[in-house]
């Protein structure tokens, strides 16, 4: 083998991990499309802003259950099994693999800062470079292990927002009054937003990149560090045990996407009735009415991974599967593809649409670029070793400019 560095070559890929990955690439994209077109705080609360009745009910509704965080979800635990993949193979070629992964990952964090702060505040690679600091530290460990700091780990975010949620009447009150205003903004609050988002450029990245300081120094260490890192562990876990390469029996997935979906659904529609009875007040949504999907969507995440796995198994729709894992491949083309087609066409950079759509629309453009995504992946990998933003990466990582074409031999 030698003892090069070097990205990995086609045939070192694992199909069923470019597949899954591709899904949940695309699958993110169905409650990130709120961010690109709405108040932020539509996001976490469906009343803060836009018409909730009729069809634009039913695609939030329909939304929350089957997607919100459920792929993001998948995406993390993907991240995590990554790190392994790429630092056994860093090791078994050079005998060390710290070097490649803070390389690897202090590049992420740099593409990731350019991402939040100039064209989208939501991004999540920032947390996950940073993420992957102390979760390389576990890349050793049994499964088992993995596992149970994963969901300990998780459990924190949970603890953080229980003990908000129930010392709410006792909070000052002009920090609860902020709160709230994050929760549900006045009118003036929306239309400020909204002139900075479809503004000139200066304006909208001005606030794109103070909404993303925001995310990166407070939310980090409320959700994204518990969450992104716990689900990381447990992707190591899962690939230690053939999970995410289709290597457990059929039975396997059959009964861990049974037992999933029993449990992991009626959790989550239990959160939304409860939300909906409370008004999605912010004194019980925002952090107890939250809990139902944040373990809820876990539980389905798996769910569907064990599905994807069945169909990674089977011999149907084999074209189907080369269309998903050519976007896999290109994960973080497409990725940040998605942001750029949404600024530019709710931004004042593009077409200036934000706040002007609803949800019903928004997953129609969801569909749209799915389709173009699913399209363009495969033909530019026949001719091309990497996606564009992916070589960019690769070459950064591995300090020497790769070569994109694909040899004719």
């Amino acid at each position: 083998m030698g003892n090069k560095l070097a990205p990995t070559t086609s045939q070192e890929r694992i199909q069923s991990l470019d597949i899954l990955r591709g899904i949940a690439i695309l699958g993110i994209l169905i409650m990130n499309i709120q961010s690109f077109a709405m108040p932020g705080a539509a996001y976490l609360n469906p009343l803060a802003y836009g018409d909730l009745e009729g069809v634009n009910y039913w695609v939030w509704v329909l939304s929350h259950i089957f997607a919100d965080q459920k792929f993001m979800s998948i995406f993390s635990i993907l991240f995590g099994a990554g790190i392994i993949l790429v630092t056994e193979r860093a090791k078994a070629k050079t005998g060390k693999s710290a070097g490649l992964h803070y390389r690897r990952n202090f590049w992420l964090l740099i593409i990731g800062l350019i991402h939040a702060h100039l064209i989208w505040y939501g991004d999540i690679l920032v947390a996950y470079a940073v993420c992957s600091l102390f979760v390389y530290l576990f890349r050793n460990k049994k499964p088992t292990t993995l596992l149970i700091v994963g969901t300990l780990l998780m459990s924190v975010h949970t603890l953080i927002y229980v003990f908000f949620g129930y010392t709410v009447p006792m909070m000052p009150q002009e920090a609860y009054n902020e709160l709230l205003l994050g929760w549900m903004p006045t009118p003036e609050l929306i239309n400020e937003e909204i002139a900075a988002i479809t503004g000139s450029l200066p304006e909208q990245i001005q606030r794109v990149s103070a909404s993303a300081l925001e995310l990166e120094l407070f939310v980090f260490f409320i959700l994204f560090m518990w969450r992104a890192g716990g689900l990381m562990l447990v992707g190591m876990a899962l690939y230690k045990w053939g999970v995410l390469s289709a290597e457990r029996s059929t039975a396997f997935y059959i009964k861990g996407a049974v037992i999933c979906f029993l449990i992991g659904f009626p959790v989550i529609i239990t959160g939304v009735m409860k939300n909906f009875d409370a008004g999605w007040s912010m004194d019980y949504s925002m952090f107890l009415g939250s809990q139902f999907n944040y373990w809820g969507s876990a539980l389905v995440a798996f769910g569907y991974i064990c599905l994807v796995m069945l169909f990674c198994k089977s011999n149907q729709a084999i074209w189907l599967k080369r269309r998903f894992a050519a976007v896999g491949q290109m994960a973080l083309t497409n990725y940040l593809t998605q942001s750029i087609i949404g600024i530019l066409i709710f931004f004042g950079v593009g077409f200036g649409l934000f706040g002007q759509v609803e949800r019903s629309i928004q997953i129609l453009l969801v569909l749209a670029i799915w389709l173009a995504q699913m399209l363009w992946s495969k033909p530019w990998l026949k001719h091309f070793r990497f996606g564009p933003f992916e070589w960019v990466w690769r070459s950064l990582t591995y300090w020497k400019i790769q070569s994109m074409k694909k040899s004719n031999t």
